[in-house]
């Protein structure tokens, strides 16, 4: 075989184009012997931004080491993070570049995410498909996951980790915090590597079924974050999706003191159990309920799964309301017009808020006065009213549905 066949038949591609694609590019790498870079492009907005990409193609060949090539580049959009990503992606495949990354400028840093911020909602992005990162921000989930598990086909594992590496470099999520979904183990280690060092706010472990598990992931992120020197927090939350993760619930909760929460995977569990997932959820209640008290005993936050008929807006209401009441404080989401929805669902009413109100201002006024006994009217209140009341409050505080400071209300 001579030296250019065998070049041929390492042929990298990466990315998609196409009538129905937008926010995206295809890009060809073949490798040569000889002759230097040979690029040849197709855009839509080529009167406009042909000589950028054309620049741009060039200084990511040049960083990845790439100096003998024909690639051919058809633009559907991209923006700058997009077109780098999908070179890198199509430059390894072809068997050039290793131990090179083609990385954006990054945008500064979000602040850090505490722990126990506010999770209502955690919207999933196909971690293969940039059209749904540009704008995600604007739906205001309190979360966006970028997925590289279910969503992403196997054959692009690669190529999509290379993507959400340069989204959290480039993206601006605004007030989002940035969740990564990675591969079940071994294969979601290769995704820390990837990420990591762009410091997600949290990664999201699916099909946790034991505590060695979560071990695993938190000791590779405290390797990455050491090795990259990172300070921030990075969380994890487990996914339990099956009958012996929910079985594990309690240890895979206390694993770590960087999980931040328990959440389910309703079809996965369901298909573990061998039964249909039903829209009112009897089949999958005793592990809902059963990760909520494992959540609560272990002080981290539970997170109900998402609700995958996206026109049914009704049913998605009536399963958020009943999250809220089995104790969950969140769930996951699939369309943005499923988060209104479900920030509505999960937010206490006027009344709860009012009541809840009245009786922290009272706990707070015999705390002043230095009394054990916290009376509201002619009626005593007890300590787990109270601290019910104080939880609300606080959650209620951090929607914008109740004032910084109860001192001022009456009783």
């Amino acid at each position: 075989m001579s030296k250019t066949t065998e070049a041929k038949t390492r042929m990298g591609e990466a990315g998609h184009w196409g009538e129905d694609i937008r926010s995206d590019l295809h890009v060809s790498v073949e490798p040569l012997d000889s002759g230097g870079v040979e690029i040849a492009l197709e855009s839509r907005v080529a009167p406009y931004y042909g000589a950028s990409i054309l620049s741009q193609t060039r200084d990511v060949l040049e960083t990845l080491g790439v100096e003998h090539a024909r690639v051919a580049v058809h633009d559907e959009g991209a923006l700058p993070f997009v077109i780098s990503a999908r070179i890198e992606a199509a430059v390894k495949r072809a068997g050039l570049g290793s131990g090179k990354k083609a990385l954006p400028e990054p945008l500064p840093l979000p602040a850090a995410s505490a722990k126990d911020r506010l999770r209502r909602s955690r919207l999933y992005l196909p971690g293969s498909e940039p059209k749904y990162f540009i704008n995600a921000a604007l739906h205001f989930p309190d979360a966006i996951i970028l997925d590289l598990e279910d969503s992403v086909h196997p054959a692009e594992k690669d190529a999509a980790r290379i993507l959400v590496r340069n989204a959290l470099r480039a993206v601006d999520f605004g007030l989002c915090e940035r969740m990564v979904r990675i591969n079940q183990l071994p294969l979601g280690l290769e995704d820390l590597a990837e990420v990591v060092p762009e410091m997600p706010d949290v990664i999201l472990l699916p099909k946790a079924e034991r505590s060695d598990q979560v071990a695993e992931v938190d000791r590779m992120v405290g390797e990455l974050k050491l090795r990259h020197n990172i300070a921030r927090s990075i969380w994890i939350i487990p996914i339990l999706e099956s009958a012996l993760g929910v079985e594990n619930a309690f240890a895979i909760a206390t694993a770590s003191p960087n999980v931040v929460c328990l959440t389910i995977g309703l079809e996965d569990y369901t298909a573990d159990l061998g039964v249909v997932k039903s829209v009112g959820g009897a089949e999958s209640r005793f592990a809902r309920q059963r990760l909520v008290n494992a959540a609560h005993a272990a002080g981290v936050q539970a997170n109900d799964s998402v609700f995958s008929d996206v026109a049914d807006m009704e049913g998605l209401r009536q399963w958020a309301i009943s999250s809220r009441m089995l104790g969950f404080e969140g769930m996951g989401c699939i369309h943005p017009l499923q988060i209104p929805v479900i920030h509505a669902a999960f937010a206490p009413t006027s009344a709860e808020v009012e009541k809840a109100i009245k009786i922290v201002a009272a706990f707070e006024e015999a705390q002043r006065k230095g009394l054990g006994v916290v009376s509201l009217g002619s009626k005593m209140i007890d300590s787990p009213v109270v601290q019910r009341a104080l939880k609300l409050v606080a959650r209620a505080r951090a929607m914008g549905l109740a004032p910084k400071d109860t001192s001022a209300q009456g009783s």
